[in-house]
């Protein structure tokens, strides 16, 4: 029970099916001419032969993507606290060490991280999920580990060392039986300024036999979260979705935050399905991303932050017209 307090922890200990969890690291060096996004996780179905841990790692800049499948009794997991381990790799918020295949596609990393901004987990908010992370059944559940902090360490792949260090990262997770059938999400945390990151997520939200449209946003600036989410009673007033833009409008009553994103092209992901990892998510780590946050002055708005952010993760999953339907509900 008080696993709700943890986000960042393994929550799949007694799963033996229908069942998946994945932490999302995210690392861009100094450069920015690197970005690299590493992904351990488990899927775990009814059936032993299918059910495994694994590591994917994907280099934005290539455009190539790497699964490295592990037998599940390799995975080792604290209960108290976010500390994994899966085929010799370990994972923390603090710092990543792994080793991923052999040879000359040998993938190594030794990196650290400080500086390290969770999403704020209270007693009746345990996290960015808010008091939906109470509600047992939920098809997904969400974490933010860290919307941003400083890299210190290196990447090596297939011979080739890159320095991360003086970069940046993020850190978040899912895990329950199935990602949405249709969501949009996006992150940035490379403005024209430190400390400055964007977080979000629409999707598609099974409930009692229907469904609505959900969304957690958060921007952080000058060292304070401002948070839209649809438990916090912030409203989606602009929904408008291409193949290659994404148009935001979130408001509640003090805040107004707009998001005009363009995507680039991405990779495909394995993404779970009841457990299983057979669905497929495209992903782009070269996206860019445009902020305005407007404070509610009477009538008008006063403006408090624009920029835009490089670099930025973005996903288009599904049907944006059942999006848009559930906002309405």
């Amino acid at each position: 029970m008080f696993d709700i307090w943890k986000p960042e922890i393994f929550h799949g200990r007694r799963k033996e099916k229908n069942f998946f969890e994945g932490w999302y690291f995210k690392v861009v060096d100094r450069s920015e001419k690197n970005a690299c996004a590493v992904i351990p996780g488990v899927s775990i179905t009814g059936d032993p032969s299918k059910s495994h841990a694994f590591v994917m790692f994907l280099d934005a800049r290539a455009q190539r993507m790497r699964y490295f499948r592990y037998p599940l009794d390799e995975l080792k997991a604290s209960d108290k606290k976010f500390e994994l381990s899966i085929g010799g790799s370990f994972f923390s918020s603090e710092r990543v060490n792994f080793t991923l295949g052999q040879g000359r596609g040998l993938i190594t990393a030794r990196i650290s991280f400080k500086g390290t901004y969770p999403w704020p987990v209270k007693l009746l908010s345990p996290g960015v999920m808010g008091w939906y992370a109470f509600v047992p059944g939920m098809e997904c559940y969400h974490g933010i580990l860290s919307m941003d902090h400083s890299i210190e360490g290196f990447i090596e792949v297939d011979g080739t060392r890159t320095d991360f260090t003086g970069g940046r990262g993020y850190i978040e997770k899912d895990w329950g039986v199935s990602m949405p059938s249709s969501w949009i999400w996006m992150q940035t945390n490379h403005f024209d300024r430190e400390g400055v990151s964007l977080s979000g997520s629409i999707a598609k939200i099974p409930w009692f036999g229907s469904y609505f449209t959900g969304y957690i946003f958060g921007f952080l600036y000058d060292k304070k979260l401002y948070k839209f989410t649809a438990y916090s009673g912030a409203k989606v007033t602009l929904l408008d979705v291409t193949a290659d833009n994404t148009r935001i409008r979130l408001e509640n009553k003090t805040y107004r935050l707009d998001i005009d994103a363009d995507r680039s092209k991405g990779v495909d992901l394995p993404a779970p399905k009841l457990g299983e990892m057979t669905a497929k998510v495209n992903e782009s780590l070269n996206s860019s991303i445009n902020v305005d946050l407007l404070k509610k002055k009477g009538s008008g708005t006063e403006l408090i932050y624009s920029g835009t952010g490089r670099n930025a993760g973005l996903e288009f999953v599904g049907n944006i017209t059942e999006l848009i339907k559930g906002l309405k509900k």
